[in-house]
């Protein structure tokens, strides 16, 4: 009994400890690893959220940039850290339910190796080309890709990207073939098609709105069911060349498994609550994006249910990770 004693006394201080560390959290700056590049439409949304996180928490969140590979490296970082709430991932769902249905080896598992805090917000996403091009519609593009297949380049942020699988499920709409120039990251990506480089893609609006409006890209379409206030002139792809296409994705922040629930539930509150900031709001609308909290376990089960939709589209489409 003395010995069971001596062995509990650690134990439960220990405990004492944990439960001290966790009701003073956060009591040091916070790590956001984002594996993607800056100015990509996760990283903006990103900046917008965590600042008015920090506002309220009196605690910094430093964005840490690790584009490449997809978001493999990024997230593996996050993945492998210690669970103490100090280091959160900020993850597109590219990362999180369409790179993991193109790779065969993974060294991490979505919904293994990481908490879901929460959804934080959609993004709308555009067809996007350069003032080199006559295209003025979707419709435009079909048609050109159809009189010179393969012909036509597009630029993604990688393999397995949102901007690869958008063209990929829009060229097998449109029965079409076009040239896939994937790069490291979306604001490449991006720049290239303002630039000449590349013709044509698509983009999350986030990061190529300020493009848009300052003339360096033409907007020709948008990936929405109805036309967005933004941009009220542009028609939707579905009615502009390729009905019923459809195409959105979302940013969502998740920390290591095995974080504590109190922090998770502690992380969780600081971004619905950042989330219901009206200028936090208006800035996210202004560049893309719709607001979206949600729970952790809503967070789960649409990551389960996107993993589960990608890989039959994949599949059927026969998409791969070039």
């Amino acid at each position: 009994m003395r010995a069971f004693r001596f062995l509990a006394l650690p134990f439960a201080l220990l405990l004492g400890s944990q439960a001290a560390a966790q009701s003073t959290y956060p009591d040091r700056p916070i790590k956001m690893i984002v594996p993607l590049a800056a100015a990509s439409a996760v990283d903006v949304a990103a900046r917008i959220v965590t600042q008015k996180m920090a506002d309220n928490m009196r605690q910094q969140i430093v964005i840490l940039n690790l584009p490449g590979a997809s978001g493999l490296i990024g997230a593996e970082q996050v993945a492998r850290a210690e669970p103490d709430g100090y280091t959160i991932g900020g993850f597109n769902d590219s990362i999180m339910t369409m790179v993991p249905n193109l790779q065969s080896k993974m060294r991490w598992d979505i919904l293994k190796d990481f908490e879901p805090v929460s959804l934080v917000a959609t993004v709308e996403w555009g067809l996007v080309t350069n003032n080199r091009t006559s295209f003025r519609s979707a419709a435009d593009l079909i048609a050109a890709a159809k009189a010179a297949p393969g012909k036509i380049d597009y630029s993604s942020g990688g393999p397995g990207s949102p901007q690869h699988l958008a063209m990929a499920m829009f060229a097998a709409g449109a029965g079409i073939s076009l040239t896939h120039v994937p790069y490291k990251g979306a604001t490449q990506a991006a720049t290239d098609v303002a630039a000449g480089q590349i013709p044509v893609g698509f983009q999350g609006l986030g990061t190529v709105a300020a493009l848009v409006r300052g003339g360096q890209l033409r907007l020709i379409g948008v990936t929405t069911e109805k036309r967005l206030t933004q941009f009220p002139d542009v028609p939707t792809v579905s009615e502009s060349g390729l009905p019923g296409f459809f195409f959105n994705s979302w940013f969502a922040m998740l920390p290591p498994a095995g974080t504590p629930k109190e922090i998770v539930g502690r992380l969780n509150a600081e971004v619905l609550k950042a989330l219901g900031d009206a200028e936090v709001h208006r800035k996210l609308e202004e560049l893309g994006f719709a607001a979206r909290g949600s729970s952790a376990e809503e967070l789960r089960v649409m990551t389960r249910d996107q993993l589960a939709k990608y890989a039959r589209v994949i599949k059927e489409m026969g998409i791969a990770n070039e």
